[in-house]
């Protein structure tokens, strides 16, 4: 039986036939006149109990109907909001533009699709006469921040979901600067939104654009420019003509068979071998459990099939939106390893400063030369840039941060030759400052190349860059936890946790010796206890530094109901007992798991394979 309307279901019902005033697409206003008709409080809560949050990374919700989706009313109220926002900021906006970029995502419940959002939204902006660069064919995501920067335009959108399960999707929106907007940007077209519900007179009318003066393609431009400059990043032409190392890549149902194929093409490598069942966009992504290399083995059993039957020795994965990298090696001993991302940005960053010393005899530029990476990410790239003499800098978890200060170092005339975070993003080429897994998979096929000339592989590579600079170990993984009310407990319970505002004095065995609040801006290690690092209140964030070496971090994903954690014993080179410290950190970890998530007190789900 369909719950009662009761008084304070008013505001819901009222916003669901505001909707159905304003909703033009059949499906989703069938879905929503249904529910209006049969009463249905707790299903109509659902669709209209709150709108969808616009925060740094823009919109990611599921597609259907309702304020609390994505779908074609929400993606032009969006748009409309965007737009006045870009109106107040940029006083040239209707001479320079905006880019849009889609992905093969679709949803036929709703009628919902990346292509279809992103017409919607190019009609938006060429309504308010402000010329819009729209691809005509899906696109990997960095091709949005690329396009911005390249053709100098005010702002990029990309709709896509990235790697998320097949219903979601999203709009990803990048500022001048080519990078992922920050605050205070997020809040401003947040209020604009707001401001900006009702569709303007041409919204529903996405024909018009096809005639429009406003309308370009920039798909041809940007497919030979951005090969013509990721080709500054290939450094060993004659080793790719000759090498006869043979790579297998799957794009996982997205977007990047055709461009990773290019990309190879640009670097002079042999193309990859595709896994067939897999290669051509699919929006029912049937043959994975999850679109998300980052998940494991799980989603290469196909690619470790076609490599056994074609001797590959190297796996490259991306996501569905391409913008991120997974790699995976096959051992003397006949087994694959996939590595962490951790650890391909241990190896990227060794081979990117490798290639510019080798480039760069001038021994003063090294103090003009910056790698990036995150904060729950290894700190490798600090104990290279320690030895090496260049500078490594840490920012807040994403790439939306890494992105934004890269700019600005690079305005400040340095050299960012390299950024990365442990969730399998690298960011390997200045042109895009996002992450960019097609860049990031052929520079990797080259670097593989090369190795295999000195008869290494890149096992064994990255077991001498732990040698020489000192073994990093990483353990990361998740809690899903859909319940918001149980993870503000959990992170309480650490702020107070022998009485009122005190953190765990250990955990477990291992004794707690330095404590950085990223939500409360507490910091034990700082003289005034600030944080250097800039703080939100809005997601939770506790690193623990423990007297034993090891950090740990415990976060809030930004996109899904997930309890991140982030650990890592470093140790100074010369300390060759891995198998030590792994143990160390396994213990650490347990502990970690026992006594500050409690799994089984906060009723949590453990990571799945």
């Amino acid at each position: 039986m369909a719950a009662r309307t009761s008084a304070g279901d008013g505001a819901v019902r009222r916003a669901a036939e505001q909707w159905l005033l304003w909703d033009k697409n059949p499906k989703t206003s069938a879905i929503v006149k249904q529910l209006v008709a049969d009463g249905n409080a707790g299903e109509l809560q659902k669709y209209f109990g709150s709108r969808m949050e616009f925060g740094t990374a823009g919109l990611r919700a599921a597609m259907g109907a309702g304020i609390s989706h994505m779908n074609d009313l929400t993606i032009i109220q969006t748009t409309q909001g965007f737009c006045r926002y870009l109106e107040k900021n940029f006083s040239d906006l209707k001479k320079r533009g905006v880019v849009i970029g889609f992905d093969a995502r679709a949803h036929l419940s709703s009628g919902g699709s990346s292509k279809r959002f992103a017409r919607l939204a190019a009609n938006t902006f060429i309504s308010q006469g402000v010329p819009v660069y729209l691809f005509s064919d899906i696109t990997p995501t960095p091709f949005v921040p690329y396009t911005v920067t390249h053709l100098k335009l005010c702002a990029g959108i990309m709709v896509t979901a990235s790697h998320n399960p097949k219903q979601d999707n999203g709009y990803k929106v990048y500022w001048e600067n080519g990078a992922q907007i920050i605050s205070p940007h997020d809040k401003g077209i947040s209020q604009a939104i707001e401001e900006n519900q009702e569709p303007w007179p041409q919204a529903w009318d996405d024909k018009l654009i096809d005639s429009s003066l406003l309308l370009h393609d920039p798909y041809a431009t940007v497919n030979k420019d951005y090969f013509k400059d990721i080709q500054k990043q290939c450094f060993h032409r004659n080793i790719n003509k000759e090498t006869n190392l043979k790579f297998v890549h799957t794009s996982v149902h997205g977007v990047g068979h055709k461009f990773v194929q290019l990309a190879f093409k640009a670097f002079d490598l042999s193309p990859p071998f595709a896994v067939p069942e897999q290669k051509d966009p699919d929006p029912e992504f049937p043959t994975v459990k999850y679109p998300n290399p980052e998940e494991g083995k799980g989603v290469l059993t196909l690619s470790f099939a076609l490599a056994e039957k074609d001797g590959a020795k190297i796996i490259l994965a991306n996501d569905p939106d391409a913008d991120r990298l997974a790699v995976a090696e096959k051992q003397e001993s006949g087994e694959w390893k996939v590595f962490s991302g951790n650890e391909l940005g241990a190896l990227l960053g060794w081979w990117i400063f490798t290639c510019w010393k080798n480039h760069n005899r001038d021994t003063c530029a090294i103090k003009d030369v910056y790698m990036l990476s995150s904060t729950v990410s290894s700190k490798i790239l600090r104990a290279i840039a320690l030895k090496e003499g260049f500078h490594f800098e840490e920012t807040l978890t994403g790439f939306k941060w890494m992105g934004n200060r890269a700019k600005q170092l690079m305005d400040q005339g340095k050299a960012v030759l390299f950024a990365f975070e442990e969730a399998i993003g690298y960011m390997c080429c200045p042109a895009v400052l996002d992450k960019d897994g097609v860049s990031a998979a052929v520079i990797t096929a080259e670097m593989a190349s090369y190795l295999a000339t000195r008869n290494l592989s890149l096992s064994q590579q990255l077991k001498a860059v732990y040698d020489e600079y000192g073994f990093h170990i990483t353990k990361a993984s998740y809690f899903i936890c859909h319940d918001p009310k149980v993870i503000q407990q959990l992170f309480d319970n650490l702020r107070n946790f022998d009485g009122k505002n005190t953190y765990p004095k250990s955990c477990g065995r291992f004794k707690v010796s330095g404590i950085r609040d990223l939500t409360t801006g507490y910091d034990s290690s700082q003289p005034d206890q600030k944080a250097i690092l800039p703080t939100s209140k809005s997601s939770q964030m506790i690193t623990f530094t423990f007297a034993n070496g090891g950090v740990a971090t415990m976060r809030t994903s930004g996109t899904e109901p997930k309890i991140k954690y982030y650990s890592e014993l470093c140790a100074p080179p010369g300390n060759s007992n891995v198998e030590q410290l792994k143990k160390e950190l396994d213990e650490l970890v347990n502990a970690l798991e026992k006594h500050f998530f409690q799994p089984e007190k906060n009723n949590l789900q453990r990571k799945t394979e």
